[in-house]
């Protein structure tokens, strides 16, 4: 079995692919960057210019739902690796109004409100 087979066979948490504008900010500055997938753990990010997160590094990451919306996540998150072109990392913390939003968006995308109940429970589990 490969690394990556090995790697999505622990994920419990469905990836919804998702592409928006995402700041990631710390002590030392932000950083502009682009969403590629998210779930109710943690989110993907592309490497923005300038990077120099390092695995264990917490950031707050911030982005909305829609151009136009007043609907935004922020999350606190540490770097959980970082490979090639993006950095992955795990939510350490979220608020209430940020999981109530990223929650809407799991269901709407998985379709499956079994699959989104198990995720749930496995999440509160964490």
């Amino acid at each position: 079995m490969n690394d990556h087979s090995e790697h999505k066979e622990r994920r419990r948490f469905s990836r919804i692919g998702f592409d928006a504008d995402v700041q990631l900010v710390d002590a030392r500055g932000s950083w502009q960057s682009r969403l590629i997938d998210l779930s109710l753990k943690g989110a993907l990010v592309a490497i923005p210019p300038e990077w120099s997160g390092q695995p264990g590094e917490r950031f707050l990451l911030e982005f909305a739902l829609d151009a136009g919306d007043e609907a935004v996540i922020r999350m606190e998150a540490s770097v959980s690796h970082q490979e090639n072109d993006h950095i992955g990392f795990r939510c350490e913390h979220i608020d209430m109004d940020s999981i109530s939003h990223l929650r809407r968006l799991v269901e709407l995308n998985l379709g499956d409100a079994e699959l989104l109940e198990r995720e749930l429970s496995a999440l509160a589990k964490d």
